[in-house]
Parts: C-alpha cells; sequence; structure tokens
C-alpha cells in the first residue's frame, strides 16, 4: 500500500496538464542531472504556463452573478454560453510586451486558449442571461425563474375552542 500526501490546495484548483507533469520532470532532472524542458520554459512564470481566469459566483436576491477576472483581453475574444444547466467561458489570451531601447531588445509573447465551466442552480432563467465585459471584468447575470422565487405566506393561527366536560 501507498501512502499518498495528502494537499488540500490541490483538489480545489482546475486540473491543469502541465502543472501534472511538473513533478516527474524534476524526478528526471535529479535522475539523469539534465534538464528534461529546456530552459526557457522553467523561466516562464507559472501563470503563463496554464492560466485559467478567476471566477467568482455569488447569489443575489433575485439572481446569481458570475464574475470572471479577464486582464488584457478584448471582448472579442470571450465567448459566453449556456447549455442545459451549465454555463461555460471560453476565450483566447494574447499578451505581447516588447521593448526596444539603445542597447537593448526584449519581446514576450503569450498566448493560449482558456475554458471555465459551471454548473448552474435548476432555477435560473436561461432566456434572461445578459454579460457586460469592462475593464478586464466580465459580468454575467443570471436571473432566476419567476415560479421558484421565494414568496412569504402568512402564518395565521387558528383558537380552538375548548370542549365543555
Amino acid at each position: 500500500m501507498n501512502i499518498v500526501r495528502w494537499t488540500p490546495s490541490r483538489n480545489l484548483i482546475p486540473w491543469r496538464l502541465l502543472r501534472e507533469l511538473e513533478e516527474p520532470v524534476r524526478h528526471f532532472d535529479s535522475i539523469f542531472g539534465s534538464p528534461f524542458l529546456p530552459a526557457i520554459w522553467r523561466r516562464l512564470p507559472a501563470i503563463d504556463r496554464d492560466w485559467a481566469p478567476a471566477i467568482e459566483m455569488f447569489e443575489k436576491e433575485d439572481k446569481f452573478v458570475v464574475k470572471a477576472e479577464l486582464p488584457g483581453m478584448n471582448e472579442e475574444d470571450v465567448d459566453v454560453s449556456v447549455t442545459d444547466d451549465t454555463l461555460t467561458i471560453k476565450g483566447e489570451r494574447k499578451t505581447e510586451n516588447e521593448v526596444k531601447e539603445e542597447d537593448y531588445y526584449c519581446s514576450e509573447r503569450s498566448y493560449g486558449s482558456f475554458f471555465r465551466s459551471i454548473r448552474l442552480p435548476s432555477n435560473v432563467d436561461a432566456k434572461k442571461i445578459e454579460a457586460n465585459y469592462e475593464d478586464g471584468l466580465l459580468e454575467i447575470s443570471l436571473p432566476k425563474a419567476t415560479e421558484t422565487k421565494p414568496k412569504k405566506v402568512k402564518v395565521s393561527a387558528r383558537k380552538k375552542e375548548k370542549a365543555e366536560k
């Protein structure tokens, strides 16, 4: 029987293939003494190698709200869709940084596609969903269906007449 160390954060983040490959690559390097991946790959920040937008979801009285951070992206690069009970946010991130100085030149490019899927509660009115994008923040409003909104019911008490003995 093998004992495996439990890492709580591993279960809370989306699965990413490249992150899963980092540990075996470190073992390979320690055994054979030479790097398995090119040095340029190791210098890339982990966020550029396997990026997915941060998402926040919360409930208000009449709707659910999903917010996704998509810095540096244009609204044409983002696709929001709803299928059955799943909200999917897809997109492609393209970043180019170039610095030209008298004796220095640096050019960096990173790109890649991403998607995040969120299972929706059953009481969402899919016909009234709205999405707004401004300053790198995507906000999706998911109105609750009218028949599932809680209704206040007045409780009245009935008084029993005492039976005569």
